[in-house]
């Protein structure tokens, strides 16, 4: 497990440095707000395997079956305000269709995850769900996820700071401001980028930035 560790970061450092301030955060947050008003997005992809690990096995979820063999998938992207987050908002449009949702699947592990994503926030965007769902593809799909982590054969434990870093080696654009991970359970948990309206990275507000500090986070790896 040492040797893989040290594998894996020989192939991050190869390109560039470690190095990570720490920062802090408080939460806030309200519900029912108008659609549409917000001040930029957080695109929110998950480590699969680790949430397997925590919730989704116990659940039983079809994301979690080997078959599928998802590594960083998208959780969500939500309208941020600087300060807090809108949630659950007042909207005229009219719920995704069934065929809207399970077309987010491949990406998002289950269909009911981009339902309950667009009911909390994609109502917020002001957006319809097709307007939304395609939005939050293109977010998805114009970040390069690290394809070190895929090459795991089992689990290590590594700092929380060496998946920034790798994020920040395959995407040129992103800063070390503009994205955030965050751990659970003594497990990384997302890697989480702020982005402009228009998708543009941008820097994240105290709200969103909650860099996880562990050196011995677990990861698993892909089934």
């Amino acid at each position: 497990m040492r040797r893989i560790k040290q594998a894996l970061m020989a192939l991050v450092i190869a390109t560039g440095g470690i190095g990570l301030g720490t920062l802090t955060a408080t939460t806030a947050q309200g519900e029912g707000e108008i659609a549409g008003q917000f001040d930029y997005y957080v695109l929110s992809l998950s480590w699969s395997p680790n949430w397997c690990a925590l919730e989704g096995d116990a659940k039983r979820s079809e994301q979690c079956n080997p078959r599928v063999d998802h590594g960083w998938t998208l959780h969500g992207l939500w309208p941020q305000f600087h300060r807090g987050w809108p949630s659950y908002c007042r909207t005229s449009e009219a719920p995704p269709s069934r065929q809207q949702t399970r077309a987010m699947a491949d990406i998002m592990g289950t269909q009911g995850l981009a339902w309950h994503q667009w009911k909390k926030h994609g109502t917020c965007s002001g957006l319809s769900p097709r307007d939304y769902f395609t939005l939050s593809r293109r977010a998805y799909e114009q970040i390069n996820r690290p394809a070190a982590f895929r090459k795991l054969q089992q689990q290590v434990t590594l700092p929380a700071s060496l998946v920034e870093q790798a994020f920040l080696q395959v995407n040129p654009d992103l800063r070390p401001d503009t994205l955030t991970i965050t751990c659970r359970d003594g497990h990384i948990q997302e890697a989480r980028v702020c982005l402009s309206r228009d998708l543009t990275p941008v820097p994240c507000g105290r709200d969103v930035i909650k860099d996880c500090t562990r050196k011995n986070a677990i990861f698993e790896p892909i089934r």
